[in-house]
Formats: structure tokens, C-alpha cells, sequence
């Protein structure tokens, strides 16, 4: 039951700010079947959301942003799923945190709003948060910190950080599955309730996207990228 009301409320987090179904989830079943196990259970809902959430606001999706992000976030996402059974989960975490809780206190200040990147820091700020996506599964804080840099409508930005977290889902996805496909398959309810919860919780979410006024919505962003920094900095 607890499972499916945070998938739910996931992906209507997710809906409404561009992440969340990974930053929900992860922690939620890491407690029962450990970290590295939990980070590629929850790629399978976290792929279902995205795609649903991509596929309903593909118009909306901001090109030349998704192609100087996009390309670098997937190789990222590479090579933070290859380093997941080596990596130091909780050094890693504490530096997701620190710079979360910085880049939620810009946005709620405005200073995000007075950020513009250009290609290059795009493409740096695309590889870190793949390369996250990967790792720890918890990309979607750091990459929509990054989008905020970029001058997108409310419906832009969460189309393009879905279009990007769906490159990142496709290329991480089939190596959690070598490594890890008959351990995720051993807990397939868990995967499937999870699926479906954010799915109902997506097509809720988007149902509130559209009354949310720009800087209000950007406020939304920041608040929940900073309680993102500070929950992983006080686990």
C-alpha cells in the first residue's frame, strides 16, 4: 500500500516538475532490498512514467536545449550505470545533496532566473546529472537545477527534462538489466504495483500543470530540488 501511494504521488511529482519518480522511489526501496538493486528496479516505472509524460508533451520539447543536454547526459548515464556495482554510494550522495541544496536555495532566491548557460556548460551540466542518473538514480534534481539556467515556459522545461531522462533511461536501462535482470524479475510485483502507481500519478500530475503560473511553478522546482538536498544530506 505504502509502495503505491509514493509511486503515485511520484509521478504526479514528476508531472508537475520534470523529476521525482526516481528520487521517490530509490530511497523507499532501498530500505528493503538494498541500494544498487533499488536503483535498477526503479529504472522500470521511472521509464513508464517518462514515456507517458514524453509522448503527451513531445510538441513542447525545446530542441537546441535537448540536443546540447541530451547527447551529454546519455553518455553520462553510461557511465554511471557501468559504475554502480563499484561505486561509494554515500560519498556520492553527499555531493548530489550539497550541490541540490545549493541549486534549490538559487531558485527560490531568483538567482536561477538570472542564470543563462551556454552549450558548453549545457553539455557539463548534462553528463554530471547522467552520470548521477546512473549511479544513484537520482539525476532529476541536478538536471532540472541546470534547466533552470535556460529560458523555457513551464511546459517546455518539463518536456525537455522528460525528453532527456528518456535518453538517459534508454541507455542505463539494458545494463541494469544484464547485471541485475534475475534479481529485479525475483521482486516483480514490487516493479509492477510501482509501475502502474506512477503511471496513474502522471496522467494526475498533468492535470495540474497547466493552472501553475511561471514563477510560481519555478518556485515549485526549487523548493523540491532543495528538500531533494537536504533529505539525501540528513540519510
Amino acid at each position: 500500500m505504502l509502495l503505491a501511494l509514493a509511486a503515485i504521488l511520484a509521478g504526479a511529482v514528476a508531472a508537475i516538475s520534470g523529476f521525482g519518480i526516481g528520487s521517490i522511489l530509490t530511497p523507499l526501496l532501498a530500505r528493503e532490498i538494498g541500494m544498487k538493486l533499488a536503483v535498477a528496479a526503479v529504472s522500470i516505472p521511472h521509464l513508464a512514467g517518462t514515456a507517458l509524460r514524453f509522448w503527451k508533451l513531445r510538441a513542447k520539447v525545446d530542441r537546441p536545449t535537448l540536443k546540447s543536454f541530451g547527447a551529454a547526459s546519455a553518455a553520462g548515464g553510461l557511465a554511471g550505470a557501468l559504475l554502480n556495482s563499484v561505486a561509494g554510494n554515500r560519498a556520492l550522495e553527499v555531493t548530489l545533496g550539497v550541490l541540490l541544496v545549493f541549486a534549490g536555495a538559487t531558485g527560490l532566491t531568483g538567482v536561477a532566473d538570472r542564470m543563462r548557460f551556454g552549450r558548453r556548460a549545457g553539455a557539463i551540466a548534462g553528463a554530471a546529472s547522467g552520470l548521477l542518473g546512473g549511479l544513484v538514480g537520482n539525476q532529476g534534481g541536478i538536471r532540472s537545477a541546470a534547466l533552470l539556467g535556460f529560458d523555457l515556459s513551464r511546459e517546455s522545461f518539463v518536456a525537455t527534462a522528460t525528453a532527456i531522462a528518456l535518453i538517459i533511461d534508454g541507455v542505463r536501462m539494458p545494463v541494469y538489466l544484464a547485471k541485475s535482470g534475475g534479481d529485479i524479475l525475483s521482486i516483480w510485483p514490487r516493479v509492477a504495483i510501482a509501475a502502474a502507481g506512477v503511471l496513474v500519478g502522471t496522467l494526475a500530475g498533468q492535470r495540474v500543470l497547466g493552472r501553475i503560473p511561471e514563477t510560481i511553478f519555478r518556485r515549485i522546482v526549487g523548493t523540491l530540488i532543495l528538500s531533494l538536498g537536504i533529505s539525501m544530506l540528513a540519510r
